[in-house]
């Protein structure tokens, strides 16, 4: 039977983009309490279904897909090189492996085709019958046209056969580009890659007493448990604090935390991380779309999962990477520790000073560096103000130097110096979110 919090939730999907809706209407339409309407809505931003605009209200938006690059298919390359296709249309979702610019005789060219790639070639028609017949799509280049031959040939092997206006050159680099993002290994950690099942994990009802808690915390050790009613929705959280002078007796249901923070397996660990730093949280219970408890995230689990990413080897580099290469730490008698970074021509805007954004990372990854320098883990940027007093041209080196003005336990205030030939040309003030082991 649905509930009235899923019946809420279809009919927001069902809504046409652009449509505005509010907690007062979806309560009179769904006859439902306010209250439920309100808590669904918000559910529905968490999925992306919504958003809420100031001065505007909440409206119904497309939902954005995690899209899933482990795979590169011919109809994928298509549209990278806004080519046509001439023929083997349903050989389109085959993925690509590798490609080979036919820049050589038919003799040489065998050796390196193989099932699955594709051979990058212009109009010579026996290149193009030799590559199909060993199992390679072909992708002609120049805008040239092909025989109605090979194109029967591809539609009978099931090979895509494509076309497009682009050198080989051009072509090659666009796919090229393609494929690296593919490789690249960083991707966003959810939830759900990192939460412990339900099966694993300890919780109480609100049928038990306080006497089971204390059952539970010395049997598993732990000392923070959900709490669901008997449909193992979330109704609260009970810690140790809760309990302490409590008759054995007394239900759980009057001594634990109701409303309690939760997660959702699509969110990020980012988020996540933020939640539990900002509000002190060990543990955060795990909810499905019905709310229904499907496992916990502790701190812990966080924290590794921050640390493996930020080990993780890459075989496609981002800017950002880029950056962590070319930073490096030094050390300065009068200012201590400082990072040096040199402007390459790949950091600059179009008039070959560098780029603002660039700038923002190469600070944001110089604190990370020294905070963790000073035995702290996990720094995340919350807030920055960057002011710019000069140009900084490429191939120059610039100079950063951090230093904490506060610190505290959950947060700390840094001031950033960045110089240029000795001369100041930028400062940043930086507040950042330290996650630590407790």
């Amino acid at each position: 039977m649905t509930t009235k919090h899923g019946k809420i939730l279809s009919y927001i999907e069902s809504l046409p983009v652009g449509e505005k809706i509010s907690v007062r209407t979806i309560a009179k339409q769904l006859d439902v309490s306010e209250g439920t309407a309100y808590r669904a809505i918000k559910d529905a931003e968490m999925k992306g279904l919504v958003s809420t605009i100031q001065r505007v209200g909440t409206i119904r938006i497309e939902k954005k897909r995690k899209e899933s690059i482990e795979n590169l298919t011919f109809s994928q390359i298509v549209n990278i090189i806004e080519g046509d296709v001439l023929g083997g249309s349903k050989g389109l979702d085959k993925v690509l492996n590798k490609f080979i610019i036919g820049a050589m005789t038919e003799d040489a060219m065998i050796r390196y085709i193989t099932k699955g790639s594709l051979m990058i070639v212009g109009n010579r028609e026996p290149a193009q019958k030799l590559a199909l017949e060993n199992g390679a799509a072909v992708l002609i280049t120049g805008g040239f046209d092909t025989s109605h031959e090979i194109v029967e040939l591809a539609d009978r092997l099931e090979l895509p056969l494509i076309k497009t206006s682009y050198d080989s050159f051009t072509v090659a680099t666009m796919i090229n580009r393609a494929m690296t993002d593919q490789l690249i290994k960083k991707e966003i950690m959810l939830t759900e890659d990192i939460y412990t099942p339900i099966e694993k994990t300890d919780y109480l009802t609100t049928e038990n007493t306080v006497m089971d808690y204390r059952r539970l915390n010395e049997k598993s050790g732990h000392m923070r448990f959900p709490v669901v009613n008997k449909q193992k929705r979330l109704v609260g959280i009970v810690t140790a604090k809760d309990v302490i002078g409590k008759p054995d007796r007394m239900s759980i249901e009057r001594v634990m935390t109701r409303n309690p923070f939760y997660a959702r397996t699509h969110m990020s660990v980012a988020s996540v991380a933020h939640t539990m730093i900002w509000d002190g949280l060990e543990v955060m219970p795990v909810l499905a779309d019905d709310l229904t408890l499907k496992g916990i995230v502790s701190r812990q689990d966080v924290m590794k999962a921050m640390q493996s990413a930020q080990r993780q080897p890459q075989m496609g580099d981002t800017i950002a990477d880029q950056i962590n290469q070319l930073l490096e730490i030094s050390e300065s008698e009068e200012n201590g520790v400082v990072y040096k970074f040199p402007v390459t021509p790949q950091m600059t805007n179009s008039v070959g000073t560098i780029s603002f954004g660039v700038l923002s990372e190469v600070i944001s990854d110089a604190v990370y560096q020294f905070l963790t320098f000073m035995d702290k883990r996990n720094a995340v940027v919350e807030q920055m103000n960057l002011h710019y007093f000069k140009m900084i041209q490429m191939g120059s080196e610039i100079v950063i130097e951090p230093k904490v003005f506060d610190m505290g336990r959950k947060s700390a205030r840094l001031d950033v110096n960045v110089y240029a030939e000795n001369i100041p040309v930028a400062k940043a003030v930086l507040v950042c979110q330290i996650m630590q082991r407790t």
